[in-house]
């Protein structure tokens, strides 16, 4: 097991320089995606400015009173918007988050009166009325993650021995993918009177788990805690300055049948200062059905074929409230 988390440069792929050190890149991203599965990337074309400006928004947003931030409350019909009591592995995480994303249909200003009113259109994303610079700041963020995404699926497209674009067209128009604002206050992050009533807080500020996408960009604080589970043992993944953390999903282990391995990690508690943490999840369109490449089958495929859409509807169901089962990957494993 390394000693630390792969730092891997990609301005040869996201520079447009170098161009005789792709091959480079490609290489060390695929061992890295092999193991841990999780690695950090510099030079990858983001702006620091942006994500200056991102980091301001964000502590502003998570800084409003309570009842401004339930305003844009999400649903179990709506996955967008704010949400404090958030599960995952059916416990709760001591966290507080906004969601926003590629969405099929307009966004629409929140409803005054009857608030799971908003279903009746699917997904949309919700922005405070009054928070111009919020919302512009946030949709630029999404679009710079967005084109490397596809720089970066087209180096794991590479490491499988397809063509650089063979999966673009699963991330293009009606993709997904959505950004997530994380919060990890000190304490609970409800009162007395609303955590009485939901699930009880778990042990971790974030549960183990796999991103069930792609890949997965993350931007995180100097705070620290973000754990990969790594040859038997968790890995910090510590913050570097300037850097990205890459995490390989579920989407893109069963496209490699088990060649690359989704990242398993967790955050831990914090009990001196808050965390924030700011990750892109780089998902396909919900008709996109994935199942192993035939580059990588083998001796067989080790999956049957996973359609996004029903995914990612049973998942969210165990990730807003305790409906069922959290569905894994492995539920579809042959044999």
């Amino acid at each position: 097991m390394p000693a630390r988390v792969p730092v891997i440069d990609v301005g040869p792929l996201c520079l447009d320089e170098q161009a005789s050190d792709l091959g480079r890149v490609v290489g060390q991203l695929a061992e890295a995606s092999r193991h841990p599965g999780v690695f950090h990337i510099v030079r990858h074309g983001v702006p620091d400015e942006l994500i200056r400006r991102v980091w301001m928004e964000t502590k502003r947003f998570f800084a409003l009173p309570r009842a401004v931030k339930r305003s844009v409350s999400r649903t179990k019909e709506n996955s967008r918007g704010y949400y404090d009591r958030e599960l995952t592995k059916n416990a709760r995480d001591q966290k507080e988050v906004f969601d926003f994303g590629n969405v099929p249909f307009r966004d629409l200003p929140p409803p005054h009166d009857h608030p799971d009113n908003r279903s009746a259109v699917g997904d949309q994303n919700q922005w405070l009325p009054d928070a111009p610079r919020f919302r512009q700041t946030m949709e630029e963020y999404f679009k710079a993650c967005e084109t490397l995404g596809l720089k970066l699926l087209g180096a794991y497209c590479l490491g499988l021995d397809v063509p650089e674009h063979f999966l673009h067209p699963h991330f293009t128009g009606d993709h997904t993918s959505f950004v997530r604002l994380n919060y990890y206050p000190l304490d609970d992050p409800l009162d007395p009177a609303d955590s009485a009533t939901v699930t009880p807080l778990g042990d971790m500020a974030l549960h183990h788990h796999t991103d069930a996408g792609a890949l997965t960009i993350l931007l995180q604080d100097d705070v620290g805690g973000l754990q990969a589970f790594a040859g038997g043992e968790w890995l910090d993944v510590e913050p570097l300055d300037g850097a990205l953390v890459i995490n390989t999903g579920d989407v893109m282990q069963v496209w490699s049948n088990d060649l690359y391995k989704a990242a398993l990690h967790r955050v831990l508690p914090r009990t001196e200062r808050e965390r924030y943490s700011i990750p892109f999840f780089f998902n396909p369109s919900y008709d996109t059905d994935y199942a192993p490449l035939e580059t990588v089958i083998g001796d067989g495929p080790k999956y049957r074929s996973i359609n996004w859409g029903e995914f990612r509807r049973l998942r969210a169901d165990g990730d807003y409230a305790d409906y069922g089962k959290e569905v894994q990957i492995e539920d579809f494993r042959i044999g």
